[in-house]
């Protein structure tokens, strides 16, 4: 029997298999995963990201949002127990008790791990093929309740099962290197969750006893005496299950004498896609139970034979587990949202992009201004020739107070000097490095100056400071050639002009992505000397010049 349910497994693998890379083969999947610049896919939780990405300002791609993937499944219920579980008969032990079914729900919230919810519901049964004594000496034991005192027995069983589990989800392979994506996914679980069952033993043949001694003893080998009475019982028995199998009377569910407690579970699986939307899992699962009541029987008897007969036998206990082995068919869902994460391959944007760079005729191939750094990893894609550059293609900056070597008439300034103006001059007290600072005048006098307010750590604009952002783009509109002075204060310490750094970008973003202003009439300036949670505005100066972008100053202090 056994070799026959592994060569039918091994057969629905084989086919399964071939069906899903058939439906691969069709080039569906081939090719970028995503756009990565399609800001569709991205929650507006990571949106900022996404957008700095865009604007070169950061060097990874924000995570899309993916879908969530829903399973229906349906196999074989299996209990390691006391009793023997027995799967398709064909006799009073019927097909249906050795079958179950599940439902459940996935997302993923990384490239490898996800969680699961999943429901399952079924029954199992079984039954062996030795009589067993002993019974008679336990209290509670079904076969004593149904009064055959100290009469050899043969134990049955059929089991309702009733499990939710939450599980960790790893998924083995999609992490390729010389593969676009996976064609079938491979992936391991664990989880906790509840089980709720109520077991029943056949012990009554209508409503009288069964006679056992009707059960022939067969041949002299054990093995050949199990044949023989797996092929008589499995059509003894009539298979209505009457009598309630031992139980704890302390676990008793809402008056049903059935059992609940809590399980753990583990397993291992793989998915076949089909298309977009739809994969065929193979999966097993084993639960354990910390239980040994689910087949119905606290003890099993392990009998010494001689010559065939049985002549002593002994009671041992051994807690009873659960398998279950299921195919079944999973769809994803959501709108506007990549495939799940186990079906990507995080390096795929990677890839591409460094095939697209090293391919002909693409910006790659140009240096637009010059500076020695290709135009498709230039930051700053409009250097005036002859000015030393970084690696980025961004002119130098030594003093790190927002304006060019080649333009700053004060080299080195002082941190406690900043911010600078348009020429790089700091704001310091020392009248020497002030005294002949130029004064500017505005150039618009219709856009006025402002303050904006921020949470202490925060980067996110309020609704009042919106309502005066909006106020300040609509000057803008009505001075198309007037420029805007954005100037973020903290200069106290890294996090500081940081987060000077972050509630400049912040506003910039707001101007140009909601209110439609072009970046190049922002002036960028931060780690001004002023109140550390508010950034200032102004009309620009005849003449004033100065970065619409600027690289962070401390990245990995960013706050999005």
């Amino acid at each position: 029997m056994l070799s026959k349910k592994y060569t039918l497994v091994a057969g629905l693998l084989a086919l399964f298999s071939t069906t899903a890379l058939q439906a691969q083969d069709n080039g569906m999947y081939r090719g970028g995963n995503y756009n990565v610049l399609d800001t569709s896919l991205i929650p507006a939780n990571r949106l900022s990201q996404a957008r700095d990405f865009a604007n070169n300002q950061y060097d990874f791609p924000a995570k899309p949002r993916n879908q969530w993937e829903i399973g229906i499944s349906g196999g074989m219920l299996n209990v390691s127990g006391d009793v023997r579980s027995k799967t398709i008969f064909n006799g009073a032990i019927k097909p249906l008790n050795t079958l179950g079914w599940g439902l459940s729900v996935r997302k993923a919230w990384g490239y490898v791990i996800s969680t699961r919810l999943q429901f399952n519901h079924g029954s199992a049964s079984g039954y062996n093929h030795q009589a067993a004594t002993g019974y008679w000496q336990k209290a509670g034991n079904p076969w004593n309740t149904a009064g055959y005192n100290d009469m050899p027995v043969y134990y049955n069983y059929m089991t309702r099962l009733t499990e939710l589990s939450l599980q960790v989800v790893a998924s083995l392979n999609n992490i390729k290197y010389h593969t676009a994506r996976s064609k079938v996914s491979y992936h391991i679980f664990a989880g906790v969750g509840g089980l709720n069952y109520k077991s029943f033993v056949d012990a009554l043949n209508g409503s009288t006893r069964y006679s056992f001694g009707s059960v022939p003893v067969g041949p002299t080998t054990p093995w050949d005496t199990r044949k023989a009475n797996n092929t008589f019982l499995k059509g003894f028995f009539d298979g209505t299950y009457e009598t309630e199998g031992e139980r704890h009377n302390n676990r008793n569910v809402f008056g049903t004498n059935s059992t609940l407690r809590a399980i753990g579970n583990f397993g291992a699986g793989a998915q076949f896609r089909l298309s977009k939307v739809v994969s065929l899992q193979i999966e097993d699962k084993i639960t354990w139970t910390g239980d040994d009541l689910i087949d119905g029987q606290r003890w099993q008897e392990r009998q010494i034979t001689s010559s065939g007969l049985p002549v002593t036998s002994a009671m041992t206990r051994d807690m009873d587990n659960i398998n279950y082995f299921s195919v079944g068919l999973n769809f994803n869902l959501g709108a506007n949202a990549v495939s799940p994460l186990w079906w990507m391959n995080p390096n795929d944007y990677a890839y591409n992009a460094l095939k697209s760079k090293s391919a002909p005729d693409t910006k790659c191939d140009k240096d637009a201004d010059g500076d020695g750094i290709s135009d498709c990893f230039d930051r700053c894609p409009n250097t005036p020739g002859g000015v030393s550059v970084d690696s980025h293609g961004c002119p130098f900056d030594t003093d790190g107070d927002g304006v060019a070597d080649y333009k700053d008439k004060q080299l080195i300034t002082p941190t406690e000097c900043q911010p600078v103006d348009a020429d790089g001059v700091g704001r310091c007290p020392d009248p020497e490095c002030c005294k002949n600072r130029p004064v500017v005048t505005p150039g618009c006098g219709s856009i006025s100056s402002g303050s904006i307010n921020f949470s202490a750590g925060s980067a996110k604009l309020a609704s009042g400071s919106m309502s005066q952002l909006n106020s300040l783009a609509s000057s803008m509109r009505s001075n198309p050639n007037c420029k805007a002075v954005i100037i973020g204060n903290g200069s106290g310490s890294k996090i500081e002009q940081q987060r000077s750094w972050d509630r400049v970008n912040s506003v910039i973003n707001y101007m140009v992505d909601k209110q439609g202003i072009d970046r190049d009439r922002f002036i960028f300036q931060y780690g001004n000397s002023g109140d550390a949670n508010s950034v200032e505005y102004r009309s620009a100066g005849a003449g004033e010049e100065g970065p619409s972008n600027t690289p962070p100053p401390f990245p990995n202090l960013r706050r999005n």
